[in-house]
C-alpha cells in the first residue's frame, strides 16, 4: 500500500505541471478555436530561457518565474500580432499550418544553436527529499505542485473577475457579438495567445529544477497536453485540472508497476479510451 500511495502522490505532483501546460493550450483553443501545434516548441524555448538565466546570470529558476512568464506573454502576443494573425487571413486552417511551421522552425533553430545536448539545472535543493509519513517526495516537485495550483487559481480569478478576462470569455462565446459590443476582438486574440504562452513560461521555471531541456523536450509534453485537454473537455479549465491530475496519477502508477518506458503507454491508452467512450471530455468543454 505504501508503494501504491507513493506512486499516486508523485503522480499528483507531476500532474499539477501538466495542468499548467494544458491550461495554456485549452485557453488558446477556447478563444481562437484552434489547436496550437507550436505549444511544445514554445515550452522548450521557455525552458532554455530559464536554463540560461540560471547558467549565465545565476538566477534560480523559481526566482526567474516572473521574468520568464512576462517574457513568454510578450513573445506570444507579438507572435500572434506579427505572424499568426497577420498571415492567417482569419482562417483556422491557416493558423494550424502556421503554428505547425513555427514548431518546426523553433525546434530546428534550437538544434542549430544549442546542439542536441541535454541540459539540467543543479541547485542545492534539486535532490532534496521530503518524508511525509511513509511517502518520500521530491522537494522540487512539491514546490512545482503548489506553484502550479496557485498560478492556475490566479488565472481562473483573472478570467472570471477582471474586465479583460470577461472580454476574453465574451470573444470565446460569440466573437461577432463581442465585436458589435465594442470589444477589440483581434487584440483579445493576441492577449489570449500571450496568456497561453505565459503559462508555458511559468511551467518551464517550475520544471527545470527536476527536469531537463533539449531541442526535442517539447515533444514529451505535447501528447500529455493534448490528452489532458481532450480528457477534461476542449476549452474547459476545470477539465484541464482534473485531466492533468488523472494523467499524472495514471502515468506514475503505470511506471511504478511496468517501468518508466512501459509506463508511458498509460497516456495514449487514456487518450484512446476517452475518444471511444466520452469524446466530449469529462466537463464537456464548458468554461
Amino acid at each position: 500500500m505504501d508503494f501504491i500511495l507513493t506512486a499516486i502522490v508523485n503522480g499528483l505532483l507531476s500532474g499539477a505541471v501538466y495542468v499548467l501546460v494544458a491550461i495554456g493550450l485549452t485557453l488558446i483553443y477556447g478563444v481562437l478555436h484552434i489547436i496550437n501545434f507550436a505549444h511544445g516548441s514554445l515550452l522548450m524555448l521557455a525552458m532554455y530561457a530559464s536554463f540560461f538565466l540560471w547558467r549565465d546570470l545565476h538566477v534560480d529558476p523559481y526566482l526567474a518565474l516572473p521574468v520568464v512568464t512576462v517574457g513568454a506573454f510578450l513573445a506570444g502576443y507579438v507572435l500572434y500580432r506579427a505572424v499568426i494573425g497577420r498571415f492567417s487571413a482569419g482562417k483556422d486552417e491557416n493558423i494550424l499550418l502556421i503554428t505547425l511551421g513555427l514548431s518546426i522552425i523553433a525546434e530546428n533553430a534550437a538544434l542549430f544553436f544549442f546542439a542536441s545536448d541535454t541540459r539540467t539545472v543543479a541547485t542545492a535543493y534539486s535532490d532534496a527529499m521530503l518524508e511525509v509519513g511513509p511517502v518520500l517526495l521530491s522537494f522540487p516537485k512539491v514546490v512545482s505542485f503548489f506553484g502550479a495550483l496557485v498560478l492556475c487559481m490566479i488565472l481562473g480569478l483573472f478570467m472570471r473577475y477582471s474586465d479583460t478576462g470577461r472580454a476574453i470569455r465574451a470573444v470565446a462565446k460569440e466573437r461577432l457579438g463581442a465585436r458589435l459590443s465594442g470589444i477589440d476582438v483581434d487584440f483579445m486574440y493576441a492577449v489570449s495567445y500571450g496568456i497561453g504562452i505565459a503559462c508555458l513560461g511559468a511551467a518551464a521555471c517550475l520544471l527545470m529544477p527536476s527536469f531537463y531541456v533539449s531541442p526535442s523536450v517539447g515533444n514529451s509534453f505535447v501528447l500529455v497536453a493534448f490528452t489532458t485537454v481532450v480528457l477534461g473537455g476542449m476549452g474547459s479549465f476545470a477539465g484541464a485540472l482534473a485531466g492533468g491530475m488523472l494523467i499524472g496519477v495514471a502515468e506514475s502508477v503505470s511506471s511504478a508497476f511496468f517501468g518508466e518506458q512501459l509506463g508511458q503507454i498509460a497516456i495514449p491508452m487514456l487518450f484512446i479510451l476517452v475518444l471511444l467512450f466520452r469524446p466530449t471530455g469529462i466537463f464537456r468543454g464548458t468554461q
